[in-house]
C-alpha cells in the first residue's frame, strides 16, 4: 500500500491476489484510511462493509478466485469526499441485471445483497461500462 498525500488530497492504494483469504487485508488497509482521515467509527464501519462487499464480489465473481488476477482498491479524499474505486480483471457484468434482493423469492438466499448494501450505505455507486470497476462516494463531514 502506498499513501500519497498533499495538503488537499490523500490517496491510498491496495492490490491483492484474488484469493478469499485476502479479504481480511481490507480491514488493515481501511484502518490506515481511518487514521489518516480521522474517520469516526460510524464512517469507518460503513466503509468496512461496502469495501469488503466490493472486494468479495471482485474476488469471487469478477476474477473467479483466480490468484493470478488482482483486485485493486483506491481510496481518494478530496474536499471532504471519500471516493473508493474497486476494480477487478474479470469479464465484467451489468449491474442492472442483478435480482432484487428484497423480492420474496430472494429473501432467504445466502448471497446477492452486496450491491444492494453498497447502494444503501453510500451516497453514490457507479460502475464503469464494462462492469469491472465500481466507484463509491461518501461525504466525510455531515
Amino acid at each position: 500500500m502506498t499513501v500519497a498525500a498533499s495538503s488537499k488530497k490523500h490517496t491510498f492504494r491496495m492490490a491483492i491476489a484474488s484469493e478469499p483469504k485476502n479479504i481480511r487485508r481490507v480491514e488493515t488497509f481501511l484502518q490506515k484510511v481511518k487514521q489518516a482521515e480521522r474517520l469516526n467509527n460510524e464512517k469507518y464501519h460503513t466503509l468496512l462493509v461496502v469495501v469488503t462487499e466490493a472486494v468479495n464480489n471482485s474476488i469471487n465473481h469478477g476474477n473467479k478466485r483466480n490468484p493470478a488476477r488482482k483486485v485493486y482498491v483506491v481510496c481518494t479524499t478530496q474536499r471532504g469526499v471519500l471516493t473508493i474505486k474497486v476494480r477487478d480483471e474479470g469479464e465484467g457484468f451489468d449491474p442492472n441485471t442483478l435480482p432484487d434482493p428484497l423480492h420474496p423469492d430472494n429473501l432467504l438466499r445466502e448471497s446477492g445483497r452486496g450491491v444492494f448494501l453498497m447502494k444503501q450505505m453510500m451516497e453514490s455507486v457507479d460502475y464503469n461500462k464494462k462492469g469491472t470497476e465500481v466507484t463509491m462516494k461518501m461525504r466525510l463531514k455531515k
